[in-house]
């Protein structure tokens, strides 16, 4: 059963900055991303990356969120700068080695559907942005 548990989501002001770890198979064969759902929208695909560490972005996050994993922590982080209150959501790690997973590293329309295709998804941490 493939577990993947973030942690360190809290409260931050506009501008800030917050890095969000997660506790993850880095190595696996398929695709690995972050996603966010906030109350009263659609659930949003943010991030995604594939085994040789080639990443792609939703336009809301691109250039000021990125990805990056420790290998031998098994740690995929999401490192959020210059946020906004519209970026208040839970966030989740996602991943999933099936056939075709990755496509949103390649397809960036693709990164936006993230949230409702990875296969396993964390628990989710909280974020708050203030004004």
């Amino acid at each position: 059963r493939v577990q993947l548990v973030e942690s360190w989501g809290g409260s931050v002001q506009a501008c800030g900055a917050l890095k969000l770890p997660c506790v993850a198979p880095v190595d696996t064969r398929g695709c690995l991303g972050w996603c966010r759902h906030a109350p009263g929208h659609e659930g949003e695909g943010l991030a995604a990356m594939d085994r040789g560490g080639s990443t792609n972005y939703a336009d809301s996050v691109q250039g000021r969120f990125t990805l990056s994993k420790d290998n031998a922590k098994n740690i995929l982080y999401l490192q959020m700068n210059d946020q906004k209150p519209d970026d208040s959501a839970m966030y989740y790690c996602a991943e999933d080695e099936r056939p075709g997973a990755c496509i949103a590293v390649a397809i960036k329309e693709k990164v936006k559907e993230l949230y409702n295709y990875l296969e396993h998804r964390g628990q989710g941490t909280l974020v708050t942005v203030s004004s």
